[in-house]
């Protein structure tokens, strides 16, 4: 280690201090910062765009300080909100964050050239940089031998080098950032002065005029021409600007692209300092080459990845079920402990019905994200997401979008939740929201309940073959195959109409195999489920206590009085014959309250809209009822037919009530054409509040989930009215 601040002197009266921590993509920065902070982090967003804010609290010899995980990057030359992200901490654009005190630069000792750029950048803000020279156990098993004391001199500079995952090297670290935040000093490096000379003359001209901005940030407006950085400077000064910074360009590059310039000046400024510090010898193939020769194989690579995906396609659709059906049992008997506590009435169905069940519908989705996100961390650490995306990559690119977006779709297929929330390995914005938008259409587990009830008791059971091919089965296959397909051509479609842009180019670096840090992961995990019940939790929880309080409001008197009749009148029967008699009056009236709730009335009220669906107010109602989660509908359904909402996908008696219900003048509500139209709406219909908000939150703005509701409703509707309007007049 070197290092350019003096020892640190008895610590003074404790501040708030900020360490940025900055680094490449896979360098293990994730790694580094989770050691540092344990379980002492906090996640929020940056104002203004949806990138993550990563805060931990670690612990110091001079006590606490606050890390800042910085997003990931190759350089500061932002293309997009999430990169400019990296400019704006470290000039202290953040109010809550203030400008860092130091800077924690993580650098993937295996190819410290390609690293030294973006900490080039880094040591020209005027901030004492510590390097963790990360992973230097894999660069010595390459023959790859840096002297880190001279390459502390050449970049002024703290080096240090560490293993994250193993825990090398933290000691160490520690005790240099709190070198570095008490004493340290800039490093003294300028790459182009005289660029840096005129970007502070025109930043001086800005802030004169009232605009707050930072020398570098007018620095990478300058440099990057086209990019994030000029673009926004442009919405804040004003068109007028660039003429003067065309100006600039031209005084500083004498003709040539300043991007051009500055890439050969830092190269060269790299080029010496590897050759000082760096000593490569020649190493054998290891087992990271060897496994490339599988993975790399179109054919071999191409199993594998099926392979793989299966695996994760089949423990997010079915591990997941054990612990899901264990919360389910769980608040179903809390909910029926509050009913054996506390007397009928509002009260009881309210914390029952309304609260537990509400609570319910958020945390049993919670197995499925764990367990994808588990694998999806999992996938990244070893390396092996880069090769998947890289595989998949011809695949999606036919219809707009990118290897990276293969991923979030197929999670899709087990929750749209956390698949949307999958889709942050995305860079390009147009590619994310277009798979945001197509995510939904996947069939998710909520779909198979009504799925299920509708197949299996409107579908003849038709079989060929010997049985090995069943009518069923085909509708069922069809159905996953029209979520698809909608999924592809909505990303089509958007790719060329809202989000219309060229299909970026797909450059990603091939991260060395690597094993993940259990601890790491551990923690990610608890991260991402703070972030989904806090964020998702909240509002899907108000949704079904709004849909709660519709459905149990008002009890008319004159409902209760005719039951309690009737209770009276079978008093006398056998108590054998009596308690199933009770138990048919209570289904009985529970499905009249409905009838004469709000929520029964909305179902009357929109039932005009739904009829050439086929649709009597009773479907309506359910349809309105499974907007917070759509598995609901069956119990609404049971309820409505007086079975009981304690029905499943499976009870034969909601089937055949369903199959008796008819229109006032005798026909049948439930035919076959009904049927096949409502499976569709259910295929296309975003009718699920956690989608919803998931949506909103990863966009952080509520005009995408609108849009994306209206538009997938509207779809569903004419699916329907097509299925049902021809199927009618083909039977």
């Amino acid at each position: 280690m070197t290092t350019a601040a003096a020892q640190p002197r008895p610590c003074a009266e404790p501040a708030p201090r900020v360490i940025a921590v900055v680094g490449n993509p896979n360098t293990g920065k994730s790694t580094l910062f989770n050691a540092l902070t344990g379980l002492r982090q906090k996640t929020g967003n940056y104002p203004g765009v949806t990138v993550e804010k990563h805060t931990g609290t670690a612990e110091l010899p001079c006590g606490e300080v606050t890390l800042v995980d910085v997003p990931g990057t190759y350089s500061l030359a932002a293309q997009s909100p999430d990169e400019m992200v990296a400019v704006d901490v470290l000039a202290g654009a953040y109010e809550d964050i203030g400008r860092p005190d130091a800077v924690l630069a993580v650098v993937d000792a295996t190819n410290l050239r390609r690293n030294l750029y973006l900490v080039s950048q880094v040591l020209e803000q005027g901030l004492p940089v510590v390097v963790a020279l990360n992973m230097v156990d894999a660069a010595e098993k390459r023959g790859i031998r840096i002297d880190a004391r001279r390459l502390g001199e050449l970049l002024h500079a703290t080096v240090v080098p560490t293993v994250a995952s193993k825990g090398v090297g933290l000691e160490t670290l520690r005790q240099a950032l709190d070198a570095a935040v008490l004493h340290g000093t800039p490093a003294e490096i300028s790459i182009l002065p005289e660029l840096r000379a005129a970007a502070r003359d025109l930043a001086e001209a800005l802030r004169d005029r009232g605009i707050a901005i930072s020398d570098y940030a007018v620095e990478r407006a300058l440099i990057d021409q086209g990019g994030y950085a000029e673009r926004r400077l442009l919405q804040r000064a004003g068109e007028a600007l660039r003429e003067r910074l065309a100006a600039v360009r031209e005084a500083v590059g004498q003709g040539k692209p300043l991007s051009a310039v500055e890439a050969r000046a830092r190269y060269d400024w790299i080029n010496r300092v590897v050759s000082e510090v760096e000593r490569r010898t020649e190493a054998r193939p290891g087992l990271s080459d060897r496994i490339d020769r599988i993975v790399s194989h179109p054919f071999l690579g191409s199993l594998l990845f099926v392979l793989v995906m299966g695996l994760v396609f089949q423990a997010v659709f079915s591990w997941a079920t054990p612990l899901m059906d264990w919360i389910d049992g769980l608040t179903g008997a809390l909910a029926d402990t509050i009913h054996a506590v506390l007397p009928p009435g509002a009260l009881a169905s309210l914390l029952a019905d309304g609260v537990v069940a509400g609570v319910g519908s958020v945390v049993i989705f919670l197995p499925q994200i764990l367990i994808l996100y588990a694998f999806i961390i999992l996938l990244e650490d070893t390396g092996y997401m880069a090769r998947a995306a890289f595989l998949m990559d011809r695949l999606m690119r036919w219809c707009g979008l990118s290897g990276q977006s293969f991923i979030p779709m197929l999670s899709s297929f087990a929750c749209a939740v956390p698949g949307i929330m999958a889709t942050r390995v995305i860079p390009d914005r147009r590619d994310r929201l277009a798979t945001i938008l197509a995510a939904p259409f996947m069939t998710c587990s909520a779909r198979l309940p009504v799925y299920a009830l509708l197949i299996a008791a409107f579908v003849p059971r038709q079989t060929w073959l010997g049985g090995w091919v069943n009518l069923q089965g085909l509708v069922l296959l069809g159905l996953y195959l029209l979520g698809i397909l909608g999924g592809i051509l909505t990303a089509w479609l958007l790719k060329r109409t809202l989000l219309r842009g060229p299909t970026p180019t797909f450059l990603m670096e091939l991260p060395p195999y690597r094993i993940p840090s259990l601890r790491s992961m551990g923690l990610r995990l608890w991260d991402r489920a703070r972030i989904f019940l806090r964020r998702a939790g909240t509002i899907i929880f108000t949704v079904a206590v709004v849909i709660w309080a519709l459905a149990y409001f008002p009890r008319p008197s004159a409902v209760h009085d005719r039951f309690e009749a009737q209770r009276h009148a079978v008093a006398a029967l056998p108590e054998t014959l009596r308690a199933a008699r009770l138990r048919e009056l209570d289904h009985a009236e529970a499905a009249a309250y409905l009838e004469q709730s709000y929520l029964g009335r909305m179902g009357r009220a929109v039932a005009p809209l739904f009829a050439p669906l086929g649709w009597d107010w009773k479907v309506s109602a359910a349809v309105i009822a499974g907007f917070p989660a759509r598995e609901v509908v069956i119990a609404v359904l049971g309820t409505i037919y007086a079975v009981g909402s304690e029905v499943d996908e499976t009870s034969e008696a909601l089937a055949a009530r369903l199959a008796a219900a008819t229109w006032p003048d005798g026909r049948p509500v439930f035919t076959l054409p009904m049927v096949l139209g409502m499976l569709v709406f259910y295929a296309f219909c975003l009718q699920c509040a956690a989608t919803v908000v998931t949506i909103g939150r990863e966009t952080n703005h509520w005009g995408w989930p609108a849009f994306a509701w209206t538009y997938m409703t509207s779809l569903g509707y004419l699916g329907a009215l097509l299925t049902y309007q021809l199927g009618s007049r083909l039977t």
